[in-house]
C-alpha cells in the first residue's frame, strides 16, 4: 500500500507534526494554516492505522497517536467547515485481518475519547452538564484494563457467540478460543433478568504474574519475550487451535453491556436496566468476572480524586491497566449524550503517563550473570516512558537482537510494561540513515576473556570460567542469600570488596577466612588497587561474619544443593533433589535419566544437573566445601517437630516466611510449598490464598500464627 519512500516521508512528516501541535494551539491557527495541517494529519493518521491495524506493526506509541488525533479532531470542531466524509475523526479504524470468518457487532465497537489532566476531565464533565442539563452527574470509574477487546453475544442464557473488536462495526468470529477462557461463563442466568438476547463488552487478560512465567519460559526456550500482556493476550487469542488457547490461561473481564431484548424484542437498556452500575451487579450475579476497583463517584472531583489515586497505585494491581474508564452512570442520559462515529460522549478514558516512547539507541554493552548468561545492555538517549526516565534496557540474546534487526543508532519504540521493564517493541526501520552500525557478539567474556559458549538449543551464550569476577559476586551474593546458606553480613559490599581483592575466588573460599585475612590483608589489597578501605569491616562486624559464616556449614542439604546455584534448580527442586538421595555424591552419581523420571524435574532440569556435575571447576568447589566442614549429606534433626511437614499461606505478623521455614527446619520439620495429604500443619496468616481451600477440602490440620509460634517455643 505504501512504498518504502513514502513511509519514510510519512514518518518524518509524524515527526513534524507532533513538534508543530507542541508549539501552535489551535486558538491561534488561521483558517488557511488549518486547512493545510488538517490535510497533513489525515495523510499521516491513515498511514499510522493502516500500520497498526492491518500490519499490528505500529510505528509510533499510543500517546503520539492519540496526539495527531485529538489534534485533527479539535481542529474539526473548531473549523467545521472542514470536516470531509473521509477523515479519520468521521469512522473507527478498519481493514480487520482476514484470519477468522467476520461477524457485525449487534452495536457498534466504539474506541472512547481520552483525557490526561483533570481540567480535561472537568472540559468533558461540563460537555455532561450541557448535554442532559443538570449539575448533579454520578459516574462509575473502573481501571482500563489493557488488554485485548471482546464482545460476547447471549441467547437463552447460552453463549452464542464471542469475537474482536474488528473495525468496530464488525469482528472476527473466535467463539471456539473464546469457550477456552474459564472466566467467561458458557451458560449464565440472564433471563432470571428478563434478558433474552444481550450483548457484553470485555478484555481478554493475562496476570502480571503468568505473563512474567511466560516471557522466562520463552526466555528458557531461546524465544524472544512478549512485550507487555496485552500482546501475549491479543497473540493468544487469535490462535488458530483452541486447544491452543487453552493452555495459555487467559483471563477475561466484562465491563458493559452494549445491548439487552427481551423475548419481545424490547430495549431494557434506559428502562429496566436503569444505570451501567446495575447492569454490572446484573452480570456479575449471572457468574461473569467485572472489575474490583470499580467505584461511584459523586461529581467530577470525586472522579479526578479517584483516578489520580490508581495512578500512584497502578503497579499494586495484579493486571496491567493504562488509565481509568469514566462512564456517566444513568443510561437514559447515556442515551441523550449519543455519540460520535469515533465515541461515545457519555464516557471517557483518562490516560496515565504513556509507558511507551521513542527514542535512539547510542551503544551496547555486554553484562556477565551469575551463572556466566552474557546479556547484552542497549544505552538509551535518556527518555521519560510512564514517568521514569529511561536510560537503559535488556536486549536479551543475540537472538533478539537478529529477529529485530537492532543496530547501534537505530530510533527504537521503547516499552515499559510488566516484568520487561523496559523493552524494545520495535526498530523504527523507516527512519535509518545508512549511518546504523550492527551489533557484534564478544567472542571472549567481557568480564575475563575467557571462552564463551553457546550450547544446543539455547539463546543465550555463557561464559563456562566460575572463577570470572562478574559471575563470582553474583554467585557469592546467591549463595549467602537467606534461602541458601543465610549468612548474615554477606551481601553486596562484602562480595564486591571480597571479589575485588581476590581474597575470594569461588564460593568455597568464605569458609577460608579469617580475623587477620579480612582484618590486615583485605586493606593492604583494597589500598593497592587504589580503592577506599573498607571500613564496614570492623573487628565487630568481622567477627560477626566469621560466626555466621561458620554457623552456615550445618545448614540442610537441599538448601545445600540450591546455594550451588544449578540453573533451573530453585529452592522446590532443591528440596526435592535432597528427598531423593542421602548426600551431595549420590546426587553427582546419578544418571541423567534417572533423574528424568522424577516428577517435578523433566530432561531439561536433568540435563542442567548433569552438565553443572561433568565440570571439572565445580567439583573442585564442592571438594573445598567438604574440606571446610559444610555438610554435604542428610542429617536427620531429632527436634521437636520431626516427622511434621508444615506449608505457610497468607503473611505473618511475627517473621517472614522464609524466617518460619527456616526455624522449622532447625527443630527437625519440613516444609513444602504445594498442599498435599503428606502435609501435618497448615500455618494461615492475613489474607490466606487457595492453598487454605485445598487444605480445608482435604480435611489438613490448620493453625494460626499463635499457635505456630507455642509450636516452636516462641511468643
Amino acid at each position: 500500500m505504501y512504498s518504502e519512500k513514502e513511509q519514510a516521508r510519512l514518518l518524518e512528516e509524524t515527526k513534524s507534526l507532533l513538534r508543530f501541535i507542541k508549539d501552535h494551539p489551535i486558538k491561534k491557527l488561521s483558517l488557511e494554516k488549518a486547512k493545510e495541517i488538517v490535510g497533513s494529519l489525515r495523510t499521516v493518521i491513515s498511514y499510522h492505522d493502516w500500520r497498526y491495524y492491518v500490519l499490528n506493526d505500529p510505528v509510533i506509541s499510543d500517546y503520539e497517536y492519540d496526539q495527531l488525533f485529538r489534534y485533527l479532531r479539535d481542529l474539526e470542531e473548531k473549523f467545521p467547515e472542514l470536516i470531509s466524509p473521509d477523515s479519520p475523526t468521521r469512522r473507527v479504524a478498519s481493514d480487520v485481518t482476514k484470519v477468522f470468518p467476520e461477524v457485525p457487532h449487534l452495536s457498534k465497537m466504539l474506541s472512547l475519547d481520552n483525557a490526561y489532566s483533570a481540567d480535561e476531565l472537568r472540559d468533558f464533565h461540563r460537555r455532561v452538564v450541557q448535554g442532559i442539563g443538570t449539575e448533579e452527574v454520578e459516574y462509575t470509574c473502573e481501571p482500563k484494563f489493557d488488554g485485548a477487546g471482546i464482545a460476547l453475544v447471549y441467547e437463552n442464557d447460552l453463549l452464542q457467540r464471542g469475537c474482536t473488536r474488528g473495525d468496530g462495526a464488525r469482528g472476527e468470529d473466535i467463539t471456539p478460543n473464546i469457550r477456552t477462557i474459564r472466566a467467561i461463563p458458557l451458560r449464565a442466568p440472564l433471563s432470571q433478568f428478563g434478558i433474552h438476547r444481550i450483548e457484553i463488552r470485555g478484555e481478554v487478560l493475562i496476570d502480571k504474574e503468568s505473563f512474567r512465567k511466560i516471557n522466562q519460559q520463552r526466555l528458557e526456550e531461546g524465544l524472544s519475550p512478549f512485550a507487555n500482556p496485552r500482546n501475549a493476550a491479543a497473540g493468544s487469542l487469535r490462535l488458530q487451535d483452541p486447544k491452543e488457547v487453552a493452555k495459555k490461561k487467559l483471563d477475561a473481564f466484562v465491563y458493559q453491556i452494549t445491548f439487552a431484548e427481551n423475548k419481545k424484542g424490547e430495549n431494557l437498556l434506559g428502562t429496566s436496566i436503569q444505570t451501567h452500575w446495575q447492569a454490572m451487579e446484573i452480570l456479575k450475579q449471572c457468574g461473569f468476572k467485572v472489575s474490583w476497583g470499580a467505584e461511584l463517584c459523586k461529581g467530577i472531583d470525586e472522579v479526578i480524586k479517584f483516578c489520580q489515586e490508581w495512578e500512584q497505585k497502578r503497579e499494586e494491581f495484579p493486571y496491567e491497566i493504562d488509565g481509568i474508564v469514566i462512564k456517566v452512570n444513568d443510561i437514559r442520559s447515556q442515551q441523550i449524550l449519543g455519540e460520535t462515529t469515533h465515541h461515545p460522549r457519555w464516557a471517557i478514558a483518562f490516560k496515565f503517563k504513556a509507558k511507551q516512547a521513542t527514542t535512539r539507541l547510542k551503544r551496547v554493552v555486554f553484562q556477565v550473570g551469575r551463572v556466566g548468561t552474557i546479556t547484552p545492555v542497549g544505552e538509551l538517549e535518556p527518555v521519560e516512558v510512564g514517568g521514569v526516565i529511561i536510560s537503559r534496557v535488556s536486549l536479551f540474546n543475540e537472538d533478539f537482537i537478529r529477529e529485530k534487526d537492532i543496530r547501534v543508532g537505530d530510533m527504537v519504540l521503547v516499552e515499559r510494561a510488566g516484568e520487561v521493564i523496559p523493552y524494545i517493541v520495535k526498530v523504527i526501520k523507516e527512519a535509518r540513515t545508512g549511518s546504523e552500525e550492527p551489533i557484534v557478539f564478544p567472542k571472549t567474556c567481557p568480564s575475563c576473556g575467557s571462552r564463551i559458549v553457546r550450547l544446543p538449543e539455547e539463546a543465550a551464550w555463557r561464559c563456562v570460567n566460575m572463577r570470572c569476577p562478574a559471575q563470582l559476586k553474583e554467585r557469592l551474593k546467591y549463595f549467602a542469600s537467606r534461602r541458601a546458606m543465610d549468612i548474615e553480613g554477606l551481601g553486596e559490599r562484602t562480595a564486591r570488596v571480597l571479589v575485588m581483592s581476590r581474597l575470594v575466588e569461588d564460593v568455597a573460599d568464605i569458609y577460608y577466612l579469617t580475623e587477620e585475612k579480612l582484618l590486615k590483608e583485605l586493606p593492604k589489597r583494597m589500598e593497592e588497587l587504589g580503592q577506599p578501605r573498607p571500613t564496614f569491616l570492623g573487628e565487630l562486624n568481622v567477627r560477626k561474619l566469621l560466626k555466621n559464616i561458620e554457623a552456615s556449614k550445618n545448614r540442610p542439604l537441599h538448601r545445600v544443593i540450591y546455594a550451588l546455584g544449578i540453573r533451573y534448580v530453585g529452592y522446590a527442586t532443591a528440596t526435592l533433589l535432597a528427598e531423593m538421595v542421602n548426600s551431595i555424591d549420590e546426587l553427582i552419581n546419578m544418571p541423567e535419566h534417572k533423574l528424568e523420571q522424577v516428577s517435578g524435574i523433566g530432561p531439561k532440569i536433568a540435563h542442567s544437573i548433569k552438565e553443572f556435575f561433568s565440570l571439572p571447576d565445580n567439583l573442585k568447589v564442592i571438594e573445598k566445601l567438604k574440606k571446610a566442614g559444610v555438610r554435604m549429606a542428610k542429617v536427620e534433626i531429632k527436634g521437636p517437630l520431626a516427622g511434621k511437614v508444615f506449608i505457610f499461606t497468607g503473611a505473618l505478623s511475627s517473621m517472614t516466611r522464609d524466617e518460619a521455614k527456616r526455624k522449622v527446619e532447625e527443630l527437625g520439620g519440613k516444609t513444602v510449598d504445594a498442599v498435599s495429604r503428606k502435609v501435618t500443619h497448615v500455618v494461615v496468616g492475613e489474607n490466606p490464598g487457595s492453598k487454605l481451600r485445598k487444605a480445608q477440602r482435604l480435611g489438613l490440620t490448620i493453625i494460626n500464627e499463635e499457635e505456630f509460634l507455642k509450636m516452636i517455643g516462641e511468643k
